[in-house]
């Protein structure tokens, strides 16, 4: 299928960057994110987060070490907190999340998700950035340009096995029609 659009063809290249070169992202690039997050549509319109930008290199680490496939923070410019009024907000947490992916991603700033658990984690998070018990604090996401053209590939790494490379299933393997499992 050929992609004819620009946002469509900026949604399809989006790839999780996890290793950043020391290049900072340009607070004019930042304020864009962050104006991209603020329009983000939320159920009613409730806006239920706050977010908390990292930029020191010492709070950074220790993001990085408050969950399994977090350590990707260490080495970032700077990280985003994404801090949810509940738990029931997940799904609103999801939509900001690639909102803010996509927009980093369309100046050049490559991201990943790094998920703080288990509920101990969280409650350290809370604590290094100042965010009440009360809100919901599972994901900070990572920013900086790619340290290199390797970095949007899977790699082997202590904790991560390598991934067989799999492409894309087929539409037909992923939609149905009228009921699950009819062909269209």
């Amino acid at each position: 299928m050929e992609v004819t659009t620009e946002p469509t063809r900026l949604m399809r290249s989006l790839r999780v960057v996890r290793r950043f070169s020391e290049r900072a992202v340009p607070d004019d690039v930042l304020d864009d994110m962050l104006e991209v997050a603020r329009w983000t549509g939320t159920s009613k319109n409730t806006q239920p987060w706050h977010l908390v930008v990292v930029r020191d290199k010492d709070t950074l680490r220790a993001l990085a070490k408050l969950g399994k496939f977090a350590g990707h923070i260490a080495g970032a410019d700077l990280a985003i907190a994404l801090v949810m009024d509940s738990r029931s907000d997940a799904f609103d947490c999801g939509r900001l999340a690639e909102r803010l992916m996509l927009s980093a991603w369309s100046h050049g700033v490559g991201s990943c998700i790094g998920s703080i658990w288990p509920d101990n984690n969280e409650r350290t998070a809370k604590e290094l950035l100042g965010v009440h018990k009360d809100r919901w604090l599972h994901q900070v996401i990572s920013f900086g340009f790619p340290k290199d053209p390797s970095a949007t590939r899977v790699r082997a790494s202590a904790d991560v096995a390598m991934l067989p490379s799999i492409g894309r299933r087929p539409l037909s393997e992923l939609v149905s029609w009228e009921r699950f499992g009819k062909a269209r």
